[in-house]
């Protein structure tokens, strides 16, 4: 047994059995040992980013991480954005990096890099091979990390002869350990927060708060002490729709966020950062949170943050039923002109139940959570980290971890030329995905921000927020990849082709023309 074969070997025991790969020469005998092992998925990617953000997707919907199989320094770096966006959502990871071997380095061979350096400020974890006799160890450490709460991302360098020397075998699975508890304390002092008369307060909700069983004890909380219960800004999944709760977001928009959280006294963060502005803006504060707010740590993203939810919830409504849940009626599809409202509406009409939504709309997006409370039951899964880019292989990771739902992917066209090679990938592994591109044919969240930041544009500068001249022609672009498409001019061809996407299986691209 080589030392690829017994890290392949240690990564199924470690219950790792999916890979999202783009190999190249140093990974060959990883690649050859896929055949010997048998157990471990593989799916090709065309593009690196595609590889990490299928990992990403994959680990949000399998609860578990996959590894990815990446090809030296330069192809970490080109995967390196979905990492970001990972990290950011809190998924687990394994990364396989091969490089040259270990007496190979001092030649400075053109591919030679830092890969340590390129790997750590993305990563949580981060170790280079030394032996094919170690190697194994070494993966098993890996999936500890990646599974380590709140789920992390591990990169593991894999010397080309430490995949290719003799190994003594398989390592044993590392135990997981549990996240922590959050402490009496903390739970004792939310209580006493919730129950300050006059307190005007607001839980800001992430991670497992926004499971069922989470988003339950909060609107218990929210019953019993008359708190209000929100999700963070942009959530790595969230379970929504008929029979679970209508929860609003903290708004991406600055002044919109300052609005809707400025009757708040107290801030409670159950599993979620401080709601803080993307970018900083002219006269724009960077907290979101109305000056003089308290801020109360509920649970911290590392600690178990669905039994201090429970916890909470047991401390002020003991004795108080959950109220019911969303039961509203089913969104019917409008027809007629194109608007974000009316997408959202014709999506949740077609939508099977318990569909994966993959949101990277951007600007058309914005109107998309509220018009779909009532949806059929689902997942929602958003991009976490604003490195764009990530909807297509969001998509393609979800559809390999769930291949019994459907995925809904709902796309702004910019963001998709970031990944485009994700549609080839759906082809191949026949995903049961339908991507709906917005084709407004300009980066139009880019132009929001030219006001928002108070720049004066001229021609050039809305010029380079631009995506005419040519136009993208995505039916052609998604048949190029493999996959069948059509083009919806207004609402009623885009009810006609969701009905129709949604009683076939494989991948489908719709172009949705917006104005």
């Amino acid at each position: 047994m080589n030392g690829a074969e017994s890290l392949v070997h240690t990564l199924l025991a470690s219950g790792v059995d999916t890979c999202f790969a783009n190999p190249g020469t140093s990974e060959m005998h990883f690649v050859a040992a896929l055949d010997r092992v048998a157990g471990m998925r593989c799916v090709l990617g065309l593009f690196e980013g595609v590889v990490t953000g299928a990992a990403d997707g994959y680990a949000r919907m399998a609860g578990k991480p996959a590894a990815t199989l990446l090809h030296c320094g330069p192809g970490l770096a080109n995967a390196l954005a979905n990492m970001h966006n990972a990290r950011r959502a809190r998924s687990p990871m394994v990364n396989v990096v091969g490089d040259h071997a270990t007496y190979h380095r001092a030649w400075d061979a053109p591919l030679t890099a830092d890969v340590e350096g390129v790997a750590r400020p993305f990563s949580d974890w981060v170790r280079s091979g030394l032996t094919a006799k170690g190697i194994a160890a070494d993966g098993a450490a890996a999936v500890q990390a990646a599974r380590t709460a709140p789920g992390q991302i591990a990169t593991l360098i894999l010397p080309a002869n430490t995949a290719w020397d003799e190994a003594d075998g398989p390592a044993a699975p590392l135990p997981v350990p549990a996240p922590a508890a959050a402490s009496a304390q903390q739970v004792e002092t939310a209580a006493r927060i919730l129950r300050r008369d006059g307190a005007k307060v607001v839980l800001i909700l992430a991670g497992p708060a926004l499971r069922e069983e989470g988003q339950r004890a909060a609107y218990r909380i929210a019953a019993a002490t008359g708190a209000k219960v929100m999700a963070q800004m942009s959530n790595a999944r969230v379970e929504r729709g008929q029979g679970r709760y209508p929860i609003d977001r903290v708004p991406y928009p600055v002044d919109m966020a300052l609005a809707a959280l400025a009757p708040y006294s107290t801030c409670i963060l159950v599993g979620a950062k401080h709601p803080v502005a993307f970018f900083a803006y002219p006269g724009k504060p960077g907290s979101l949170l109305p000056e003089g707010c308290d801020v109360h740590v509920l649970a911290r993203p590392d600690q178990d943050i669905a039994q201090a939810i429970a916890a909470l919830a047991d401390d002020v409504a003991a004795g108080v039923a959950a109220p019911a849940a969303n039961a509203g009626p089913r969104p019917t599809a409008p027809g007629g002109a194109i608007t974000s409202e009316g997408i959202a509406r014709t999506v949740a009409a077609f939508m099977p139940e318990d569909s994966i939504i993959i949101d990277e709309g951007v600007t058309t997006g914005r109107g998309f959570f509220p018009e779909t409370h009532s949806a059929p039951r689902h997942d929602w899964l958003q991009l976490t980290g604003g490195s764009i880019g990530e909807g297509l292989p969001l998509a393609l990771g979800a559809s390999i971890a769930c291949p019994d739902r459907k995925v809904i992917g709902l796309q702004a066209d910019g963001s998709a030329m970031y990944t485009l090679q994700a549609l080839w990938s759906m082809a191949r592994e026949r995903c049961d995905a339908t991507i709906i591109v917005f084709s407004n044919r300009k980066y139009a969240i880019l132009r929001h921000e030219l006001m928002a930041v108070g720049a004066n544009p001229g021609r050039t500068a809305l010029d380079m927020l631009d995506l005419g001249n040519p136009d993208l022609d995505w039916v052609k672009l998604a048949g190029g990849m493999g996959v069948e498409g059509a083009v919806a001019p207004d609402l009623d061809v885009l009810a006609d082709l969701l009905k129709a996407a949604m009683a076939r299986k494989g991948p489908f691209v719709i172009e949705l023309l917006v104005p």
